[in-house]
């Protein structure tokens, strides 16, 4: 498993903040019907749920919490589960991308917890999750330039490449993608060790993993 660390400065924020991390070897291809299935029957679960109650769902509580005190907008940099709850509220869907991005999503609509899958091949250890510094911006999937000053953010040797908010270019799923590094963020509840073996069925299940790895970064 890659070396991955939570910095200090993180946790005096968050002394909470935990990742369940899942590394793989995966097959990328188009999700079958089995996942979709398995998608719909949660959506269906998550639409029963008030849009004026997601903000008091402990996850999305707690993250907001974590953003406030960074002094960022949480409503305006929304966590990325709290994003795909009000879609599916809204009766908007979920984006159908391949298998990898759906079962990423699959895990944070059933937790409510932030989660960000990464190609490992395009990231060069050490790991470290942090907060993004004066003016720091990276390229994200889907909104450009994004301003990560005072965000949550993962950053390797390279630079900053994930948040709970949004994830850059640099380090997304495509189809080439044949090992991926799926982290589940949480700052407060004691789940994540739950849903790490949730994330290795579903991966084992519908996308052929293999050499895996699991841990849990406190």
């Amino acid at each position: 498993m890659f070396d991955i660390k939570i910095s200090k400065e993180l946790k005096e924020i968050s002394k909470n903040v935990t990742l369940g991390c899942v590394k793989a070897k995966v097959d990328i291809e188009k999700s079958d019907e089995n996942l979709l299935k398995e998608i719909e029957r949660v959506i269906n679960i998550t639409k029963g749920i008030d849009i004026d109650e997601i903000n008091e769902l402990l996850q999305i509580k707690e993250i907001r919490n974590v953003y406030k005190s960074l002094g960022k907008d949480p409503s305006r940099y929304r966590a990325s589960s709290e994003s795909l709850l009000r879609r599916i509220i809204k009766d908007k869907g979920l984006y159908r991308i391949n298998n990898i991005v759906d079962i990423n999503n699959l895990l944070s609509i059933s937790s409510f917890y932030s989660v960000g899958t990464y190609d490992i091949d395009k990231l060069k250890p050490p790991i470290i999750f942090t907060y993004g510094k004066d003016k720091d911006t990276y390229d994200a999937i889907g909104k450009g330039n994004i301003n990560i000053e005072n965000l949550p953010v993962f950053k390797d040797e390279i630079g900053y490449f994930g948040s709970p908010t949004s994830d850059s270019k640099r380090s997304m799923i495509k189809n080439e993608t044949k090992n991926i590094l799926m982290m589940i963020i949480s700052f407060g509840d004691e789940n994540v060790e739950k849903y790490l073996e949730y994330a290795k069925k579903l991966l084992v299940r519908y996308a052929n993993a293999e050499d895996i790895e699991m841990k849990i970064v406190t």
